[in-house]
């Protein structure tokens, strides 16, 4: 399990210049649970310099000191505070608001080792306008966070910005699983030593060369993809042309996604840049997009898909479908889960995928801060003689 600090109360819009008033947060990722120890909450200030009032990351990303603003404690956990204004400011000037339990400040996240989410995850607020001029009262509802990690053909490590609601929409927010997952492929991706002859096979297709097709299930904020994108991105290459990632969800969750995408544009190369792709577990028919390809599709991505039992005879008849889909082109393809347990009743999906030829193998965990880790399972599509399931 993963913790957030979070805006319970987000800050506003636009504010006249003086004090902030927020409610800081530190839950899971579904905000069903609260963190249940003390942890002192550090906030700071980013200014907001250009016409697109976002900053650049990571080169204007520097924030004044940061400066104790509570102690965290569950007693006092629904308490609005207010928050010093910004030191010197002008009317008219743009400002972000930065949440963290480290007294350093550090706003980035690491998505690499084995102490991912050992760390409380600090919150970037979207652009405050302070201004008294046609004052806006509305809430944000949007807030960032920054994750970095290496990529192999680059010297520096990849920074990456994930937009999330501040609402309860749960296709719009970070999962654990998708940053467990994530996390895995990364080091996967980084790593030179001998692996378990699955998770080799894995890192190969994740890797090959050349016409490759991604498809992600239920994306949400698409980190997965865009993490798959910046690892596979090779500057100034024509070996990984014909790359396609897609990352799919359900129709109202393709503004974010897009977003999210386009906002990270600078992580990939032009044949990497993931695709916002509707698909609905409901519907027969898989999307047009996929029906256009002219192989089959290499490995299946799904992060947090198990928390609605319900839902699973809709998922393995999708995935049943991708399958059909690649086997008929005979490509079986390798399907990556990344599982965090909230009933023990989800792992009925383990067998229910075997009717369509799915055998899984757990291959790894991420632990966090306590609590069920996120749990990285292999599935592999068995054909027969004829190229059939």
């Amino acid at each position: 399990m993963f913790f957030y600090l979070s805006f319970l109360r987000p800050p506003p819009v636009q504010v006249p210049p003086g004090p902030v008033t927020i409610t800081p947060q530190i839950a899971n990722d579904l905000r069903t649970e609260l963190y249940n120890d003390v942890q002192d909450i550090f906030y700071s200030w980013c200014p907001v310099s250009n016409a697109n009032q976002e900053n650049t990351y990571p080169k204007d990303l520097s924030g004044t000191r940061p400066v104790k603003l509570t102690t965290w404690r569950l007693s006092s956990a629904y308490k609005e505070l207010s928050v010093p204004p910004p030191p010197g400011l002008r009317d008219g000037q743009l400002w972000r608001l930065m949440l963290t339990a480290q007294v350093q400040g550090n706003p980035i996240i690491s998505l690499t080792g084995e102490g991912l989410g050992s760390l409380i995850f600090p919150v970037l607020s979207m652009p405050i306008l302070f201004s008294s001029r046609n004052m806006k009262s509305k809430k944000q509802d949007q807030i960032e966070r920054i994750y970095r990690f290496p990529v192999p053909s680059q010297d520096e490590q990849a920074v990456m910005v994930i937009r999330e609601q501040t609402s309860f929409d749960l296709d719009k927010k970070i999962w654990d699983s998708g940053i467990g997952l994530s996390g895995w492929i990364i080091d996967v991706f980084n790593d030179q030593s001998a692996l378990l002859p699955l998770v080799q096979d894995m890192k190969a297709a994740l890797n090959r060369p050349g016409f490759c097709n991604f498809v992600e299930l239920g994306a949400g904020t698409g980190i997965v993809s865009l993490v798959l994108g910046a690892l596979r991105s090779v500057p100034d290459s024509s070996e990984q042309s014909g790359t396609r990632i897609f990352t799919t969800d359900l129709a109202s969750a393709m503004p974010p996604l897009s977003q999210n995408i386009e906002s990270n544009f600078q992580l990939f190369s032009s044949h990497n840049k993931p695709e916002a792709v509707v698909l609905d577990w409901d519907q027969d028919r898989l999307p047009d997009e996929l029906h256009c390809l002219s192989k089959g599709i290499d490995i299946i991505l799904m992060a947090d898909v198990t928390y609605n039992t319900s839902s699973f005879p809709s998922l393995v008849r999708t995935l049943s479908s991708l399958v059909t889909f690649s086997t008929s082109k005979s490509n079986a393809p390798l399907i990556l889960l990344g599982y965090k347990e909230r009933d023990a009743g989800e792992r009925k999906l383990w067998s229910m995928v075997k009717e369509i030829g799915a055998d899984f193998e757990k291959v790894g965990e991420r632990h966090g801060a306590g609590g069920a880790p996120v749990e990285v399972w292999i599935g592999r599509v068995t054909l027969t003689s004829n190229g059939q399931c």
